[in-house]
């Protein structure tokens, strides 16, 4: 009985893991051709790149003040449903950007695409770390190795086919597909039974010790993803002097070195365990971000970004696992409080390199990920508790 009961598990877990699998490559897929799309939605509103940051900040705000409430969302229809609804939710809003024909008409549908897509990024890392716990085997790595995948096709294809189609026609038809897709998902995901009984008493509350840790590491990494994504373009231009056919090599390199990380992270982190492969990672990208900026050559750079990319790669993935299982503390809680202090980095990054380098210079400002890296490598002990799949230690 217990051998079939296993078996059944197992099952579950593995139908579950492929409908997880695609929320985060829809979910990446979707994001990234919104970044490709970008440009027109500038130029047929006729944006300032000013007012153009004032409307991207919005979609961070609805984030920022969705996530906090996916607690009390989880607690009390599970993560499954949740992360189903959500994603209806971010795809049915996903053309409405595209076609607001007005800034404040842009802001409003941006406020909400950024709450949708807060509440499920929360929602699919909860359940990743319920089918996580069911396998008894890591696999939250490949779940972020196919956002990454996602996105590099989104915004590589997206971009390729708007020779051919509009934009509007484009995130229409990509929410169609990605919403069938979750449609046909529906049923894979882990029965709602086990999914809210291992969320009880999430809710409102605030983050326990083993929590912020984890989530000031989150906050450290995707402040550094956030730099590497609007500065490591800059960089290499203006403080290198590398030619316009550089100019999205270091991302391009820093994108593509995570994906392959975030791809081979899980049977890593069966083989070294999370601590061991979250203390190399951070070894990897302090060292490797480091030596590029201290040879200062556009190759060399380059080279950094993408060891940056392979060390910052399971980060996430692991901090996420880690908080699910801090013990005492129900996961939904736990992942979204990581998750919105990891998200609030990825924002303050970015503007916080600018004033860095406004007193000194870019390249030293960018070392700021070289410590982000050093951090997480001193305090990657925080992350075992990521390896005790399914038993709340």
């Amino acid at each position: 009985m217990m051998d079939q009961r296993t078996a059944l598990g197992e099952a579950q877990g593995r139908r579950a893991r492929g409908a997880v699998g695609v929320l985060f490559l829809t979910n990446g897929m979707a994001l990234g051709l919104w970044s490709a799309l970008i440009p027109g939605v500038k130029q047929g509103l006729a944006l300032s790149d000013g007012r153009l940051g004032i409307a991207l900040l919005a979609m961070a705000i609805g984030a920022l003040v969705a996530m906090p409430l996916t607690g009390v969302l989880v607690a009390r229809f599970g993560s499954a449903m949740v992360g189903r609804c959500a994603a209806l939710v971010f795809f049915a809003v996903l053309p409405l950007p595209v076609i607001a024909p007005s800034l404040p008409l842009l802001v409003a549908a941006l406020i909400v695409l950024g709450g949708a897509n807060g509440v499920l990024d929360v929602a699919m890392n909860a359940h990743g770390v319920l089918v996580e716990g069911r396998l008894g085997r890591p696999v939250m790595s490949s779940f972020h190795g196919m956002f990454s995948l996602g996105g590099l096709i989104g915004a590589g294809v997206g971009g390729g086919l708007l020779v051919w189609a509009g934009g509007p026609a484009l995130a229409l038809g990509l929410a169609c597909v990605a919403a069938l897709a979750v449609l046909a998902g529906w049923g894979r995901l882990l029965p709602a039974s086990a999914d809210i009984g291992s969320h009880a008493g999430a809710g409102f509350a605030l983050p326990r010790r083993g929590t912020l840790v984890l989530g000031l590491l989150a906050f450290a990494v995707l402040m550094s993803e956030g730099a590497m994504l609007d500065w490591s373009a800059v960089h290499l231009r203006e403080s290198l002097g590398a030619g316009a056919a550089l100019g999205g090599a270091g991302y391009a390199a820093f994108s593509a070195a995570m994906a392959v990380g975030r791809f081979s992270g899980d049977a890593l982190r069966r083989r070294l365990g999370s601590v061991v492969l979250t203390r190399g990672g951070g070894v990897i990208a302090a060292v490797g971000l480091g030596a590029g900026l201290m040879v200062g050559t556009p190759g060399a750079m380059i080279a950094g970004f993408a060891c940056a990319g392979i060390g910052f790669a399971n980060m996430v993935p692991v901090l996420f696992g880690a908080a699910g299982r801090v013990p005492g503390a129900a996961p939904a809680t736990s992942i979204t409080a990581v998750a919105t202090l990891g998200y609030a980095g990825f924002l303050v990054g970015p503007p916080l390199i600018g004033a860095v380098a406004e007193a000194t210079r870019l390249g030293q400002a960018l070392g700021l990920a070289v410590l982000a890296g050093l951090l997480v490598a001193l305090a990657a002990g925080v992350t075992r508790v990521a390896d005790g799949h399914g038993k709340g230690a």
